[in-house]
């Protein structure tokens, strides 16, 4: 039987401090009833002695601290799992909000789930099909890795996210493919847009989606990203599925952590943010993996927008730590109209050799991607020193990889986002954009593979 208390002691924005309490643990879900009959909820913050500290889930405007009573219900926060999530959009909290019934459920899990015991990890191998030659030919996205993508305010991240979604598959696999899409404290207008593209390209027949809106509870918005990971977890190691999460924008709620940790009066960090930062971070970002024994994986595609476009904010800068890559959106390639405006070159994928090759890719997939990279690095630096000295300080060669620096970025980075690419289109496509340098500069490649995947037109010309 549940106790219930009157023992308010104050309140102070939405968190209000409750005394001579028992039996009473951290996380745990707790009700507030009014006289009127009108419920609020919330969590227990934290633990000391007999008073516990208690974050509401709404406001605390018109709460009556003398007529109020508190039932602490001895269980966290739990989300309800069974396979019909998949089509269905929920809120932050785990309710639907799709105007469908409540899930009838399989089971029942705390959301803070479990971390995976690193001798049970296994290795991730398998290739990720985005249908973004940026990503798939240069910055491969592996089965099981967690590769983030760092945006900027105005960039169309938002865009980028809903096509991976659509268009991401596990190639040459019988497993089912899912996604977990968590959009943490976004606004209606970006609700609706998620919403309808998922609808109208039938993505969301294989999606669970939650959905956080800017105006709902900080606590809710820490909330939602482990909703979504616990429902990638069941559908990954209980129903086999391989399971792609992309959570939008971890900013948003690496922002109401620093807003909960000022309600609790915590000595700030960097920039105000918790000093706990990190180590939150990784109790997300650390849920993706594959284990050993179970067909399923969980891979992760975390969104954040840098402030001011700043990479060594403490957000990025720490996911960086934690996650095995970047993706790295560019303003001035967006200003220039690269859709999407991916900046390949400090982009990075640290398992990308894992996930490419014969069996995976294609054989020449390695040595074309490590070519295509330095081809443009130099026809970047060539483009440099051509504003600064002009264009008559450049030799032919400079000059050839400067166009080829150019076209690289309107046929290979630019693609819009309704275009899904196959790795084989990908390949093809650095293969003929390699024909704009001298065959003698294809040093990063063996005779033999540009014999066999060159264009012949190339040859005359070399």
């Amino acid at each position: 039987m549940l106790k219930e208390y009157r023992s308010i002691q104050e309140v102070v924005g939405p968190l209000l401090m409750v005394e001579n309490v028992s039996g009473v643990s951290y996380d745990e879900l707790v009700e507030i009833e009014q006289v009127n009959g009108e419920i609020r909820r919330g969590k227990v913050l934290e633990v000391d002695g007999d008073k516990a500290l208690v974050q509401l889930f709404e406001s605390s405007h018109g709460l009556k601290i003398d007529d109020s009573k508190v039932r602490f219900l001895g269980r966290g926060i739990e989300l309800s799992l069974s396979m019909d999530m998949l089509g269905r959009i929920f809120d932050g909290m785990g309710n639907p909000r799709d105007g469908g019934p409540a899930i009838i459920p399989d089971e029942r899990r705390n959301i803070n789930g479990e971390p995976i015991n690193p001798a049970a990890r296994d290795y991730p191998s398998e290739f990720i099909q985005t249908g973004i030659s940026a990503i798939d030919g240069l910055n491969t996205l592996v089965r099981g890795q967690k590769l983030p993508v760092f945006s900027g305010n105005g960039l169309p991240h938002a865009r980028l996210a809903t096509q991976i979604a659509r268009q991401a598959k596990v190639l040459g696999t019988e497993e089912q493919f899912a996604v977990v899409f968590a959009a943490i404290g976004i606004t209606f207008e970006e609700a609706d847009y998620f919403i309808q593209d998922f609808t109208r390209t039938g993505a969301i027949e294989h999606a669970v989606l939650f959905m956080n809106l800017a105006d709902d509870p900080a606590i809710e918005r820490i909330a939602t990203p482990r909703m979504a990971l616990t429902a990638a977890e069941y559908l990954a190691y209980e129903k086999d599925m391989h399971v792609l999460v992309i959570m939008t924008d971890i900013t948003n709620y690496a922002e109401a952590l620093r807003e909960v940790s000022a309600a609790r009066k915590e000595v700030p960090g960097r920039r105000g943010y918790p000093g706990y930062l990190y180590t939150d971070l990784a109790s997300m970002y650390e849920r993706a993996g594959r284990i050993r024994g179970k067909k399923g994986s969980i891979t992760q595609l975390p969104i954040l927008t840098m402030p001011e476009d700043d990479i060594t904010h403490p957000i990025p800068d720490l996911t960086g730590y934690i996650t095995e890559g970047q993706i790295i959106l560019s303003r001035e390639l967006h200003r220039v109209g690269i859709e999407p405006p991916i900046n390949v070159l400090p982009s990075l994928s640290r398992l990308k050799d894992k996930g490419i090759g014969e069996g995976k890719t294609r054989e020449d997939h390695a040595p074309t991607m490590n070519q295509l990279f330095a081809a443009y690095s130099r026809g970047k630096d060539a483009k440099e020193l051509a504003i600064i000295l002009g264009d008559a300080a450049l030799s032919d060669v400079d000059k050839q990889f400067a166009n080829f620096a150019d076209e690289f970025e309107k046929q290979y980075v630019s693609q819009g986002f309704n275009e899904d690419r196959s790795i084989e289109e990908t390949l093809n496509l650095g293969w003929e954009l390699l024909k704009l340098i001298p065959r003698n500069e294809l040093k990063r490649i063996r005779d033999d593979m540009v014999d066999k995947y060159l264009p012949l037109e190339n040859e005359e010309d070399a």
